[in-house]
């Protein structure tokens, strides 16, 4: 019988859902507000309001960033990923396997976008040397890398949500690897049918001109690209700003120094507020007939070569790099102006690319978004600064990356004893994981710091937020009430068929909202739906965090956000190699359970 407490949890739901949707305030503030509403309506006590913060979820999640982060800045997944490029040669259906398994089982124990980052640059490089559009590769190296977190119990957040969920049934836990037959199952799927019809389903490079990352600053890309202008004596500008000569929007020219000889002071990084006056020197950035235009109108002499500048802006000395903003990052949402990018990084913008469209003007007031190409010019030291920000994720390599070699074996024993310790099942996954977290940080891979830089908090509160959302829901009986309801409408059903409706529910809801949000809320109704029909609920429990990464149709998920901008992407591209991939995860999915784990039809 439907109750009050049930129609107020299933509208404080689908309230949340539709904010989820919407998206009017972020996905972490929707689960802080669920978090805070629960206890006040009286669906959940106040201690189980916040057990979310402090769950073995959270926790295991925490250190698994952690652990990653340590991994990566000791230079280990560098090493990991020069040899795979180097051996896939210049075949892209060997690129597409070497690249993709690779970035699969990296993302079976840290987070896929970190496996995904990492091997994007050299992807792209590997691309352009051979000559081979990274449109051609990068869809399925981020399909294997969302698929790659089934191979273990700690490579993604919903199974590592799995047992926390089960707990409360009193249902037998899952271990490290009993989700792996199916994991490795559809990793061998995945990676068949990129290669078999991929070229059939993954846009070519005549599809799209910003395909191929070099095109996006291809105008700049010159061994002349850069150049010196002296400003006449007889200037008459000096009363206006480098905005108010609109010298980008006019002429794609950019200003990235000026020495004031009276000042005795160079600038590699001007602000939009500086005035020229009569006898500077300036460094610009821009096709060569722009530059001439520029220089003609203003009067200024165009030099023959770099004389002020010419140390400073040396190739040893400066440059261009590229660099995308991933998932999560600070500058998300907020424009370079607002962060006073240019002062605080001393680094020049140039243009920005999104999607298939580049900005050269108007940079400043541009609202970022994740997937967002920058290319930026300035002096190596600085891009060495802007990087250690974490703001960002590099394309370009260059050598002022300060990398903890010296602490790669640390490193690798600290992740060693995690994993030995999740094993053993002698020790809860929390505490296992954060013993490897802990060590990272006592033997100085990472300071603490940078551990705290490392942790994706958007996840934990939007984690912490909906588990007691999926308390209420178990709580009050409104996932049993809704489990009946499904099953009137199926009638008898096998568990074979029972399990694929819940993997075929979990992969729509999982498009809406986050995986992690499915997970809490579908966990619960699954098991119940199991119990009512007969069926084994961990095998229920199991479908929902597996079919939670069902996720290929749409580039919602952060993995697919993240190599849009470098593949040149349209969403269309996802939904035409997407569509085939969300249907053969399902009947792999399914197919595997029954032959492992014994699933009658």
């Amino acid at each position: 019988m439907l109750t009050g407490e049930m129609i107020t949890v299933m509208a404080v739901l689908v309230a949340a859902v539709f904010l989820f949707i919407v998206e009017w305030v972020r996905v972490d503030v929707v689960a802080i507000i669920v978090m805070v509403t629960l206890p006040l309506l009286g669906l959940v006590s106040g201690d189980e309001a916040f057990m979310g913060l402090s769950s073995n979820a959270v926790i295991s999640i925490i250190a698994v960033i952690i652990i990653g982060a340590g991994l990566d800045r000791t230079g280990i997944m560098n090493k990991v990923a020069k040899p795979i490029t180097k051996l896939a040669g210049n075949s892209e259906s060997r690129l597409i396997a070497f690249v993709s398994a690779t970035v699969a089982v990296i993302s079976s124990f840290m987070q896929n976008i970190g496996a995904v980052a990492l091997f994007l640059p050299a992807t792209q490089r590997v691309c352009k040397k051979v000559n081979i559009p990274p449109s051609r590769i990068l869809i399925p190296m981020g399909f294997l890398g969302i698929i790659g977190g089934c191979l273990t119990l700690v490579g993604s957040s919903p199974l590592i949500l799995l047992n926390d969920l089960m707990a409360p049934k009193g249902l037998e836990p899952f271990g490290l690897f009993d989700v792996t037959p199916i994991g490795v199952s559809l990793v061998i799927a995945a990676l068949a049918y990129f290669i078999l019809i991929g070229r059939f389903i993954l846009p070519k490079s005549g599809q799209t001109e910003t395909a191929q990352l070099i095109d996006f600053g291809k105008i700049y890309y010159t061994a002349d690209g850069l150049y010196e202008l002296k400003v006449p004596e007889d200037f008459n500008y000096d009363d206006k700003t480098l905005d108010e000569l609109n010298i980008r929007s006019e002429y794609l020219v950019t200003v990235v120094a000026v020495a004031k000889h009276k000042e005795e002071r160079k600038y590699f990084a001007p602000t939009r507020n500086m005035k020229l006056s009569p006898g500077d020197d300036i460094a610009v950035i821009g096709p060569y007939e722009n530059v001439k235009r520029f220089a003609e109108d203003f009067g200024m002499k165009l030099k023959d070569k770099l004389e002020t500048f010419e140390e400073e802006l040396s190739t040893t000395s400066a440059g261009m790099v590229e660099a995308i903003i991933p998932p999560r990052s600070e500058l998300e949402g907020k424009t370079l102006r607002e962060i006073h990018f240019r002062e605080k990084y001393q680094v020049n913008p140039v243009a920005i690319r999104r999607r298939d469209r580049i900005y050269y003007a108007g940079l400043s007031d541009l609202p970022l978004q994740a997937g967002d190409i920058l290319l930026l010019q300035g002096l190596w030291e600085k891009f060495a600064i802007l990087k250690d920000a974490e703001i960002l994720t590099f394309i370009t390599p260059f050598e002022a990356e300060v990398m903890k070699t010296h602490k790669a074996k640390a490193a690798l024993i600290c992740f060693a004893i995690a994993l030995i310790l999740v094993i053993s099942g002698k020790v809860k996954l929390s505490v296992a994981l954060m013993t490897g977290a802990l060590g990272m940080i006592l033997t100085g891979v990472l300071s603490i710091d940078e551990a705290y830089h490392a942790v994706d908090w958007r996840t934990v509160f939007l984690l912490g937020g909906l588990i007691p959302l999926g308390v209420a829901v178990e709580k009050t009986g409104t996932a049993a009430f809704i489990a009946k309801q499904v099953l009137g409408l199926l009638g008898d059903v096998s568990p074979l068929v029972l399990l694929t409706v819940i993997g075929i529910l979990t992969s729509i809801f999982t498009l809406v909202v986050s995986n992690v949000g499915a997970t809490v809320l579908l966990v619960p109704l699954a098991i119940n739906m199991a119990l009512g029909a007969g069926a084994d609920p961990r095998m229920a429990a199991l479908t929902v965090a597996v079919a939670a990464s069902n996720t290929f149709v749409l580039p919602t998920h952060q993995v697919n956000a993240y190599i849009m901008g470098p593949g040149g992407y349209k969403t269309v591209d996802y939904i035409k190699a997407g569509s085939i991939m969300t249907v053969l995860y399902l009947v792999v999915m399914i197919g595997a359970m029954s032959l492992f784990y014994g699933i009658s039809g």
